[in-house]
């Protein structure tokens, strides 16, 4: 059986995991669970863990990968972690406004701002 190609690119920084998307559109229930599936592999049984995700490949997301991103938030939260949102699009930002999530979320406009503050 061959291995799927990720659809996350992960580097590590000055102890923080930086995850960006390799897919522009963030849709399909197949795509979602298996990035889910990668999300919580980097964070599950991690204290402290420290993840920030750049959107900065992404134009579109469904509001299931938005119950994935919630669903990561809750699980690093009750691990003393941090987790980071970063270079959002402005239609992307608008459906975190829309859903009252950019007051759940850490969002900041870059990767090196949200860097700067872990």
């Amino acid at each position: 059986m061959t291995e799927q190609p990720s659809h996350l690119s992960v580097t590590n920084k000055r102890g923080v995991n930086i995850v960006e998307f390799a897919d522009r559109k963030i849709l399909d229930e197949l795509c979602i669970n298996e990035i889910r599936d990668e999300l919580l592999g980097l964070v599950t049984d991690v204290e402290g863990v420290k993840l920030l995700l750049s959107f900065r490949n992404v134009v579109h997301l469904s509001s299931a990968a938005l119950g994935v991103l919630i669903t990561l938030n809750k699980l690093i939260s009750g691990q003393r972690g941090q987790l980071r949102l970063a270079d959002i699009s402005p239609q992307i930002i608008e459906v975190f406004k829309i859903t009252r999530l950019n007051r759940l979320f850490d969002i900041r406009d870059t990767t090196e701002h949200a860097m700067s503050d872990f």
